[in-house]
């Protein structure tokens, strides 16, 4: 059986889907933007090339207790710390954005798209600099900087640089470092074949560290009253591993790494939650990544994996037999907790990824009797680009600084205090509050933030004070570039 339209799908557009697009999406535009995003969130010296001027350098000591450079890299969303964890996650997605739809990007997004990425792989490569014996996990006291609302070029806050030595377990941030690296060497390969070396070099390393010495890095004592609750590993260690042996065996060809993710499969769980994909759990993009190798390369051995992420594919697909994600009356895709659109990110760009693999290859998703075609799996990622472009039931762009109505009040803190080029005294701790509590939009756009976004009832208020609504995070942004650079080579796609 084939998928065809639903008459119901139909008369749901057409009431409800028209109604809320008037005009056709600028995703040209959307994807310059989505990459703006990241020069708001840099640490460090900033070039003088930095396009959104009213962010200044920022935690120019970190690392100076360890006699360390730890400067650069990405504060991860609203706040001034920088957890390694998700930042490591970000990159491996920013990397995989330019590895699948990296030709199809204008050679000046691309440009930009590979200068964000280098900015979180350069400081990646140093938390790993002092292998094989230490690894830095995170830079920031977050208790303290929660307590204030301050500028990142204000931070009075402990620049507490926290490190885990062996035979002490970072599984899973080592494990996402290696990710990172292997998938940003394959990315600059061919720009820059020296850098890439490095990268892949330290990979290598990273990944030894995270497998010989096994465990959460939340559960060493030293750190996890100050790596949790923000980002603990509830996912466990183990998805990360394999996440990395398989980067490690796309970036190198090793036969090592294929037979370590074929027979860690089952020990490691990778068989369960297979529908789930974002800075904490591996597994939907692990399936996905692997299955390449099936449909690709005929790995049959690897079949367990395809299967998975077909499974996956499947429960996004409404026609389909078999259990479903959900999706809110609106057509977002929904998980439970906050912080919606990471998930609609994320497993948009799966969808385009596993879409681009099966057409290559000239195959359909097979769901039980039904036969799904590529574009059909590209046009529930459109509907989710265009709802977060503005097609939702608030009528609102998710995405700041594009369309006409977009959040004004985001959680964030340079966004939402005055510039330094505005107010050039320092503004302390609690100084900060007015500001945090003030109704009045923020006086810095933080271009190109995706924020959290609505709830299951697709309401959003614009409030500042809504974290889980209203903060943008780098990684939602960073699977969202590669997802528009496919519709900004494709338009008129439907």
């Amino acid at each position: 059986m084939k998928l065809h339209f639903n008459p119901l799908t139909l008369i749901y557009f057409f009431l409800f889907g028209a109604a809320m697009s008037s005009n056709q999406h600028d995703y040209s535009d959307a994807l310059s933007k989505s990459i703006l995003f990241f020069e708001g969130q840099r640490s460090g010296y900033l070039p003088n090339d930095q396009r959104l001027t009213w962010r200044r350098k920022s935690g120019l000591s970190d690392g100076w207790t360890h006699n360390t450079d730890l400067t650069g890299g990405y504060y991860d969303a609203g706040d001034n710390v920088k957890f390694n964890f998700p930042m490591a996650f970000t990159s491996t997605m920013l990397a995989w954005s330019v590895i699948e739809f990296g030709e199809l990007m204008p050679p000046p997004e691309l440009r930009n798209a590979l200068v964000a990425l280098r900015w979180s792989s350069d400081y990646l490569l140093k938390s790993v600099s002092q292998l094989p014996n230490r690894i830095f996990v995170q830079v920031g006291d977050p208790i303290a900087d929660h307590n204030c609302w301050e500028r990142p070029e204000d931070m009075d806050t402990p620049r507490t640089a926290y490190v885990v030595t062996a035979p002490n377990p970072a599984s899973e941030v080592a494990g996402e470092i290696t990710a990172a690296l292997s998938a940003a060497s394959i990315a600059v390969r061919s720009s820059d074949p020296g850098y890439s070396q490095t990268l892949l070099q330290n990979a290598v390393k990273t990944f030894q560290f995270a497998d010989m010495y096994r465990g959460a890095y939340s559960s060493n004592d030293d750190i996890k009253n100050d790596v949790c609750p923000f980002y603990c590993d509830f996912n466990g260690f183990q998805d990360e591993l394999l996440w990395g042996a398989a980067w490690l065996r796309k970036a190198t060809g090793d036969e090592s790494y294929l037979s370590y993710i074929e027979s860690n499969r089952e020990p490691f769980g990778a068989s369960e939650n297979v529908d789930e994909f974002g800075w904490d759990n591996k597994i939907g993009g692990l399936n996905v990544l692997v299955s390449k190798e099936v449909i690709a390369g005929n790995m049959y051995n690897l079949e367990a994996y395809k299967a998975s992420a077909e499974s996956f594919m499947c429960s996004l697909v409404p026609e389909s037999p078999g259990q479903h994600v959900e999706y809110t009356p609106g057509g977002l895709l929904y998980k439970p907790g906050g912080s919606q659109l990471q998930h609609a990110t994320t497993i948009s760009f799966l969808l385009l990824v596993y879409a681009q693999y099966l057409s290559r290859s000239s195959l359909s998703l097979n769901c039980g009797s039904l036969s799904v075609p590529p574009d059909h799996l590209r046009r529930l990622a459109k509907k989710q680009v265009d709802y977060i472009l503005g097609e939702n039931p608030m009528g609102i762009s998710y995405m700041v600084g594009y369309g006409e109505r977009y959040p004004k009040r985001i959680h964030h803190r340079g966004s939402s205090l005055p510039s330094i080029l505005d107010h050039p005294g320092a503004i302390g701790c609690k100084d900060g509050s007015v500001y945090f509590n003030s109704t009045e939009p923020n006086p810095n756009v933080l271009i190109g933030a995706v924020v959290g976004g609505p709830g299951e009832d697709d309401k959003y208020d614009d409030d500042r004070s809504d974290f889980r609504k209203s903060e943008p995070t780098t990684y939602i942004n960073a699977p969202f570039v590669g997802v528009l650079a496919y519709f900004a080579a494709n338009p008129s796609f439907n």
